[in-house]
């Protein structure tokens, strides 16, 4: 038993990311409104849809198009339909106190059972006529206060993202999880270099076969990820295209293990080769895209893992669920690594 608590372990954090990963519920949200374009100088109803909310439990239900942080336009009425429907109301001044022809609004909806939930860039106003003054004056401000807290063990509910968010759990911890393996390889490879001793090359084998294993499920997941938010499982963003030369430089490592007889040779040559792989891997995935735009969260000046998109609620899941990949990634390595010396060990190579 104590020889395989990490192995029980892994097992069991992985359990529980499924687990807790799958059935623990999204916040209410905002999924939708419509018309999405007003203008000035009408009165505008909304309707609003709601994701997970409770709107009928409510005693009442506040609405909001946030202009800025100072300013902000109350509904007039707030009409309930469903718990997941709302009207609401809108008296859209003829002018906005703001120099440009369209301004964009954020929806923001209020009530006691289910917090609040915002959503940005909502709605859109045209204005007739700039006259900044003018709008200063007859803008009628309402504040935004007295706003309902709620927590409870949720993940966050994020436009375009919805359920996926789970893909998290997935995706980016198997990528944590194979540099991890792929710094094990690394390892192992520079000790073939100091000992010369064929098992630290049968470890780097193994690990950079589950390296490359988890890398190819990364990619897999995140087309799928891809195919929700982005419209196409393979839009050639530079960290897709990135990822996928990594992994080929990685898939090299094998074709020139292939190449050498000798043993000895192989594993020397192989080991400089991964030690350059790994070097590649660092700038392909985390440099480059990040000198260039980006879809990719992480890329391109688009934060990754903050806390707009990894609340504390999903670090509970997100951290144990990088444990656990990389847990069983090395169970994985040491059960081929094995079998790998024990070919060696019938051939009478070791």
């Amino acid at each position: 038993m104590t020889t395989y608590w990490w192995k029980i372990l892994g097992v069991l954090i992985l359990c529980y990311v499924f687990i807790a990963g799958m059935i623990v519920p999204l916040n209410p949200g905002i999924s939708g409104v419509s018309p999405g374009s007003l203008r000035t100088g009408q009165e505008a109803v909304l309707t609003i849809t709601g994701y997970n909310s409770m709107y009928t439990q409510s005693p009442e239900v506040r609405v909001w198009l946030k202009m800025d942080d100072e300013r902000a336009l109350g509904a007039q009425t707030v009409k309930v339909l469903d718990d997941r429907r709302l009207e609401a109301t809108f008296a859209i001044p003829s002018y906005l106190p703001v120099n440009r022809k369209v301004q964009d609004f954020t929806l923001v909806v209020d009530n006691e059972k289910d917090g609040t939930s915002v959503l940005p860039s909502a709605v859109f106003v045209t204005q007739d006529s700039v006259a900044p003054e003018l709008g200063a004056a007859a803008f009628p401000n309402t504040p935004i206060e007295g706003l309902n807290e709620r927590w409870t063990f949720t993940f966050p509910f994020r436009n375009i993202l919805y359920e996926t968010i789970r893909n998290t759990y997935f995706h980016v911890a198997l990528w944590f999880a194979m540099i991890f393996i792929f710094i094990g390889a690394l390892t192992y490879s520079i000790r073939y270099l100091r000992q010369s001793d064929l098992r630290q090359d049968c470890n780097a084998q193994a690990f950079t076969k589950v390296g490359i294993l988890f890398g190819i499920l990364g990619l897999a997941t995140g087309a799928i990820w891809a195919k929700h938010t982005w419209g196409a499982y393979w839009s050639g963003d530079v960290k897709q295209n990135m990822t996928v030369i990594a992994l080929l430089i990685y898939l090299a490592y094998f074709i020139l293990r292939a190449v050498f007889d000798d043993p000895d040779k192989r594993a020397r040559i192989s080991a400089v080769y991964n030690i350059f792989a790994f070097a590649a891997l660092i700038p392909l995935i985390y440099v480059i895209p990040r000198l260039t735009d980006s879809l990719h969260p992480g890329a391109g000046g688009n934060p990754a893992l903050g806390g707009e998109d990894l609340d504390n609620t999903m670090r509970l899941v997100f951290y144990p669920a990088i444990i656990g990949w990389t847990l069983i990634g090395l169970w994985m390595a040491s059960l081929l690594a094995r079998l790998e010396k024990v070919r060696l060990k019938w051939f009478d190579v070791l």
